[in-house]
């Protein structure tokens, strides 16, 4: 009889089924953040290099 009775708790209990939703939704927030990176990484490397080139050929006028 006890068994049944564990085996009836383990059927309703949900904590694990939570942890996977959790999983499953962190790692598909990771996997579009590492697609956006990936999309935007070569302009954002472009505009750097406009900026660093721009900056350096700017003079500083002293008083």
């Amino acid at each position: 009889m006890k068994f049944f009775k564990l085996a009836n708790r383990f059927k309703r209990d949900e904590d694990g089924a939570v942890t996977v939703d959790w999983v499953v939704l962190t790692s598909a927030v990771v996997g579009l953040a590492i697609a956006v990176l990936a999309t935007v990484q070569k302009g954002t490397l472009a505009l750097g290099d406009t900026i660093s080139n721009d900056l350096k050929s700017r003079t500083v006028i002293e008083y």
